[in-house]
């Protein structure tokens, strides 16, 4: 029940004639990388930070050119920058707020983190007809601030805003999480906790991280809006909060909260949302379109009572798996989700195997399939709607950040990653593509290890036989009936779905 300690990385399955080919932008420890189908590195914008990385139509990368160096503040993003492809700053934005940290010269920052949204396009990916805007247009960005209100906690809040910048960087709208503070449903053991212990963890400078919304986009044209639906303004912005499990979406002309899910999800058809992440509606012109997407986590999350594995009642939900829903956001009906099970995996035994308990994202593609971020285990990988993978990649990339028990935490995360179609990148044409069949997990060695085979093989007489159903190649399911037991097994961490040609 672990993970091997040598496993492949780079593209490990490509399926030419399932997969929707583009560009695939991520952020590495090494700046904004952008590969191609195969996993060839074409280009990096290097040390450009990305919270996350976007990519706009003509070439142009959106990210940040720096973080904050403190504790007290570790989410704060110096700018949001767009550049192009060689590099030149095309736009830039800081002037939200001026700080002084110790030992640090005061300037002026952004305090971006985790989301933004250009004009022109409701979610930052492609849809037809909706491309984000590259030399004018007002930007959605997601930032902190510090607030004190005594009537929500005793300490001092780090607090989410969402501001709107027009292309001279003037801040033309914003909103604060904490000014809506009733209208998130909270009930009085949560609203306690608030007050008592707003975050978890053990940072901040002892400010209260209590919401952590970590996605922000507007809803964009839909169906619902055009059936009479006030909720589903095009204008209004959809967001998710991954410390109160909450999705909402709230009005842009008023600030309100107009439809919530969460915190407490338990008359919810698909039970409780924890920890959730890029929560969003899926853009006119995908399949799908008008129904909302979101990569809910598990892990730990939400504010509840002191039980047997939350000493305080902090981060009271707890599930050890993650998964993908996509559902209609009037009657909250399932229409499309990934799971473990989904996955392959059995469940609850390996539910694990697919479990990213914070960052991720997931992205609905033109021909039908989604595009998955499974961030903690560096891992993005494209499904159709029969659940299958038809393109994968581990990312090589392994970092070193603060914490863990030997002074440092190493991986190999991706916060988020998004495919934009070759055409969004004149700059270069559009690459060769070959297929890349997946291992036979079971024949798969590394140098220096034989396959199995030969060796001494003790038939025991006087027993019951009971012939094993090996699976020869996991990917294919292809099971051979050999009548022998097999002493080891070995197991593959993608797609194991048995066929429906065993043999009988």
């Amino acid at each position: 029940m672990g993970h091997p300690t040598i496993y492949p990385v780079g593209v490990t399955i490509y399926d030419r004639n399932a997969a929707w080919p583009g560009y695939t932008i991520f952020p590495a420890p090494q700046g904004a990388l952008l590969i191609d189908m195969n996993g060839h590195e074409v280009h990096l914008w290097k040390g450009l930070r990305g919270e996350p990385n976007k990519i706009l139509p003509g070439g142009f990368v959106i990210g940040s050119t720096g973080r904050r160096d403190s504790e007290a503040h570790p989410f704060d993003n110096f700018d949001l920058a767009q550049q192009d492809w060689d590099g030149n700053n095309v736009w830039l934005f800081n002037r939200n707020e001026h700080i002084t940290d110790p030992g640090n010269t005061p300037r002026w920052i952004a305090r971006q983190h985790h989301d933004y949204q250009r004009e022109g396009s409701s979610t930052g990916y492609y849809a037809p007809g909706a491309e984000p805007k590259t030399h004018d247009g007002n930007t959605l960005i997601l930032v902190n601030r510090e607030a004190y209100i005594p009537n929500i906690s005793g300490k001092v809040l780090l607090d989410n805003s969402i501001i709107e910048v027009n292309w001279e960087g003037n801040i033309v709208w914003r909103w604060n999480a904490a000014d809506h503070f009733e209208e998130f449903g909270f009930d009085e053991n949560a609203k306690n906790l608030i007050y008592r212990l707003p975050s978890d963890l053990l940072s901040h400078g002892g400010k209260g991280f209590w919401f952590a919304v970590n996605s922000v986009s507007t809803l964009g044209p839909n169906k619902w809006y055009d059936g009479g639906d006030e909720r589903f303004h095009p204008d209004n912005i959809i967001l998710s909060g991954r410390n109160v499990n909450i999705l909402a979406v709230i009005s842009k002309k008023t600030g309100n909260v107009v439809w919530r899910l969460g915190p407490d999800c338990r008359d919810v058809p698909f039970g409780q949302i924890i920890g959730p992440n890029h929560i969003h509606l899926i853009p006119k012109g995908l399949p799908g379109e008008g129904n909302f997407l979101v990569f809910d986590n598990g892990g730990w999350a939400g504010y509840g009572v002191p039980n047997g594995i939350s000493r305080y009642g902090a981060a009271d939900k707890r599930r050890d798996y993650s998964r993908v829903l996509e559902f209609d956001p009037v009657t909250l009906a399932l229409k499309w989700q990934y799971t473990p099970a989904e996955a392959g995996h059995i469940d609850p035994l390996d539910s694990y195997k697919f479990y990213s308990p914070f960052i991720s994202s997931v992205q609905r593609l033109p021909n039908g399939n989604t595009l998955i971020t499974e961030g903690c285990n560096g891992r993005i990988f494209e499904v159709t709607p029969e659940h299958k993978t038809v393109w994968e990649y581990v990312t090589p990339y392994t970092q070193k950040t603060e914490g863990g028990a030997k002074g440092g935490l190493v991986n190999n995360w991706i916060y988020r990653a998004y495919r934009v179609p070759y055409e969004w990148i004149p700059q270069l044409p559009t690459p060769e593509e070959t297929a890349v069949s997946p291992l036979n997990v079971s024949r798969f060695r590394v140098p220096g290890s034989p396959v199995p085979s030969g060796g001494k093989v003790t038939v025991i007489t006087g027993i019951n036989p009971h012939p094993e159903d090996l699976i020869e190649d996991p990917f294919n399911a292809e099971v051979v009936f050999s009548g022998e037991v097999s002493n080891f097994c070995v197991i593959n961490s993608g797609e194991r779905k048995i066929s429906k040609n065993i043999k009988e």
